[in-house]
This record gives structure tokens, sequence and C-alpha cells, in this order.
């Protein structure tokens, strides 16, 4: 939501009628939808059940590394499928938390539908959070704890809306599958082994992606792909330990000013990347898909008033047109200390770590090879492992760049399949007019999906945009949650 008061109250001002209409608009088309107007009448009566069981499921620690709460989070998620009355099993490689796996056999389907979400959640430090992570709260209509809304609440969203179709009795007219996954914000470096093991188990005729947020002016919003990643470690050094900056000042090469240059190198003032052929392989946009991005919501000037920025990168373009193309972000910096920590000292280290966001056409590989190019063009000798003495004094500037384990590429439905415009008619009865765009801005393993299981898949958020994903405070308006559960259930019973 847009903060009122200074410069964001007109914002909120001009908001607030858009937005009310979009609440009436939403409850109209809502119940021209059966399994949507069921899933409002059913939660409305529910909703002190639905949050006591979704506080009990954020209040497990779910980072991937944690081997021990990571499967008592699938062990309370299977729990979660089976009271709904659904078959589960755990599908697992070694060195991996399992996938857990649900079906819902309908006599007569011809289709199949896959529910992807995943029981994960980001790193985090517990200091930064106003509260701890896993001990979920309610304040000013939101639930604050780790994966509140990434991506828990679209689990917990489909169980009640699975409970509101089997109170009314509406029939499902599909197969329906849920593949819920235990590492996606770990890279999902697994998920291709599953997906290969479990092929036949995972067909599917659409895979329909919960995750991520709803469009900034709160609309649904159904999008048809997502950008993959990759992500590098990039060590520039100095003299083998920190020296006193008033005795070596001046003469001993200072490797954090050294990483800012090579850093400020790699995009120029306007945020364009310089790097050689980095935009290069982009699969261009089909008629269809320039059209949706056109047609989308201009909500560039109230995110600047929310945001409290004077400016954006993009020469001009719309952040709608932006997702569209690959882009270099600056993940964290460091190098010795600041603040009350800080010494007079030349550091020894400067790293630096950065994510590169792709879009179709360019594989992962390529980008992280274009990177390393340009540090080389940069005059850095390049390693990939801690470099010794001799390395370091037989060459003026050595740069140690990783890559990260788990990189995938990018990956696009097209908007005009049948089974698109079907997701669409029925995501706009339950819910009014969405938003459709062509990509989303998050990274979301599809391509593996795609390439190994040949299903086309599409993106049906729920959660609020402003929810702190990937950050501390993490939260989820609840509102979005009773959205959800009506989206969701009528796509279950689509």
């Amino acid at each position: 939501m847009l903060q009122a008061g200074g410069a964001g109250a007109f914002a909120c001002q001009r908001l607030t009628c858009v937005l009310a209409a979009l609440s009436v608009a939403t409850i109209a088309n809502a119940q021209q939808n059966p399994a949507a107007a069921a899933a409002r009448q059913w939660r409305t009566a529910h909703e002190s059940a639905i949050l006591a069981e979704f506080m009990d499921l954020l209040a497990i620690p779910n980072l991937a590394r944690d081997v021990p709460n990571i499967r008592k989070n699938a062990a309370a998620v299977s729990g979660l499928l089976e009271k709904r009355g659904v078959k589960t099993r755990l599908l697992e490689v070694p060195g991996a938390p399992p996938v857990v796996f649900g079906s819902i056999d309908s006599p007569g389907a011809t289709r199949t539908l896959v529910f992807y979400a995943h029981y994960d959640g980001q790193p985090l430090d517990p200091k930064e959070w106003a509260t701890p992570p896993w001990e979920p709260v309610v304040r000013d209509g939101r639930i604050y704890a780790r994966s509140a809304s990434d991506d828990k609440a679209p689990i917990m969203a489909l169980g009640a809306a699975l409970d509101a179709l089997k109170a009314v009795r509406i029939t499902l007219h599909s197969n329906i599958k849920f593949v819920f996954e235990g590492e996606e914000e770990a890279g999902s470096p697994h998920l291709a082994s599953i997906l290969e093991k479990y092929k036949d188990l995972l067909s599917g005729d659409v895979w329909l992606i919960c995750d991520g947020p709803v469009h900034q002016s709160r609309r649904q919003q159904i999008v048809f792909g997502a950008r993959g990643i990759t992500e590098l470690d990039i060590t520039v050094y100095g003299p083998k330990h920190e020296l006193h900056s008033g005795h070596y000042g001046n003469w001993a090469p200072n490797p954090a000013m050294m990483l800012a240059r090579l850093l400020a190198s790699m995009k120029d003032d306007e945020g364009r990347v310089t790097i050689d052929r980095f935009y290069d392989g982009i699969e261009p946009l089909s008629e269809t898909e320039r059209r949706a991005v056109a047609e989308a919501p201009d909500v560039d000037r109230d995110l600047m008033r929310e945001l409290w920025l004077g400016s954006t990168e993009g020469g001009g373009k719309k952040l709608v047109e932006l997702l569209n193309l690959p882009s270099l972000n600056i993940r964290g910096m460091s190098s010795a200390r600041t603040g009350a920590q800080a010494s007079n000292v030349v550091p020894a280290t400067a790293t630096a770590t950065i994510d590169i966001r792709l879009v179709k056409g360019i594989d992962h590989d390529t980008a992280a090879a274009r990177v390393i190019a340009h540090i080389r063009k940069q005059g850095y000798y390049v390693v990939d492992s801690e470099p010794d003495a001799e390395t370091r004094m037989a060459h003026a500037k050595v740069a140690r760049v990783v890559i990260e384990p788990g990189g995938y590429d990018a990956a696009r439905t097209s908007m005009d399949l049948p089974i698109s415009q079907l997701v669409l008619r029925t995501a706009e009865s339950a819910r009014g007019p969405v938003v459709k765009l062509p990509t989303m801005g998050g990274s979301v393993p599809l391509y593996m999906i795609d390439a190994i299981l040949h299903a086309p898949t599409i993106t049906v958020p729920i959660v609020n945009h402003d929810n702190n994903q990937h950050s501390f405070d993490e939260n989820l308006r609840i509102e979005n949650l009773w959205d959800g559960i009506e989206l969701l259930a009528a796509l279950l019973a689509m």
C-alpha cells in the first residue's frame, strides 16, 4: 500500500477511488464464477480456522539447508493436503529437500492441472526483524512472518479453496496435481533431477505457478513467463593483509576502490548494461505480448512516491517494459568494516555478489561468460579459486570470479494458446479485469518444466506487491489471502 503523508499522500488519495472501484468490480465478477462465489461464502464463515492453520505452518523454520525443519515443513504440507483427502507422497533425490506431491483424480477428466508452489524461504538475519521471523503476528491487517507471502500463502489458499469446493459439492472437471518444492529459494538445484525421475507422475496439460505478487495496482495479474537467473561472486585483491591507511595509503592498491570502479564500468548512468553483447539473443515479444505490455496499468509515478525515488533507470522506459530486458544487479558488497567498527586501513580484499536476471533467448552460462569477459577486458587476471602469492604478484589486478550453482534460463508461454485463454477467462470471471504480462520480474525455474515435461507454465500470483519479499519483516496482506482463495477455487474447478 502507498504510504499516506508527505509526498505519498497525493498518490494514496488518487489510488483510493481506483482501488475502491476495482474492489466493487471484483466482488461483482466473483459472483459470476460459482466456485469463486462459493469460496467467498465459505471463507467468510471460517476465517479464524484458516488463519490458525496458516499460523501453524508459518511457525516452522523453513530454510532449505536446515534439514530437520525443512522435513517438518514437508510433513506439515503433506498433512495439509491429506486433511483435504488428497493422495500424497514425497518425491526424493539424494541431497535434496523432498517435493510434496499430491493428486486428485476426477472421473471422466481429460485434462490435468498441476499447481506449483514452494514451502522453503529466503535466508534471513533475525536481528533485522521487528518480531521473530517464525513467530507469526498480525498487525494492521497483515501477517508478518518468513514465507507469509513467499511462498506459503498459496499453499494455504489452495487448501482452503479445496475445503470450500467440497462444502458446496462443486465438481472438479480436471485431474489435479500439486507440486510443492522445498528449495526454490536456494535456486532449485535438484528440481531438474526430480522432474526427470518422476516425469510420468508429474505430467500435465498446464502448470499453474502459484508464486509472486499481484500487480502494483492491486489488480490480479496473470503472467506467462519468468526471468532466468545467474549469480556471481567477484573478489578483487590488494595487500596480503590490511595496512595502516596513513603509512600505506596512496601506495598500496585499495581493492574496495578497484571493485567500485570495476562495477561502475558495467552500467552507464541510465542503468543500461555496458558489457559487450549483454543484450544479444533476446527473443522478441509477439504482437499479443507487446499489446499486453502497452495495456498494463502505468504505476511508475505512484511507485516512485511509495519508494521515495527521485529518478529511475531505463532511459525513460516504464517498469513493465524493462521486465522484458535482462538486468544486472549488485546484491551486496563488502570490504573491511564500516560505521563504529571502521578502521583506518587499506583493505586486503573486496567482494561483490551480483545477479543477472535473464529473458528468453539468453542462457545463463552465456550471460556469466559475458561478465567474465568484461572483467578481463578491464585488465584483470581472472581465477576461479583463491589465488596464491605467486599469482597475485605476477599480475597487477587479480579477480576471483565464482559462478554460483543453480542458475537457470528464462521461459515464456504463448498467451495465444487455448489453455492460456481459458486461464485468463477463468481468472477474470473470478477476480474481474486482470493485468496480462509476458514476463514477471522474479525468477522461477519454469524452463525446467518446459524442457523436461514439455508443459506450458502460467503464473497466477496472489500476494501483495509490498510484501517485503526476500527481506526482513516479510508480510502478507490478509485480504490478498482471501482473494487468492477465490481465484484458486475458480482455477481448481476450471
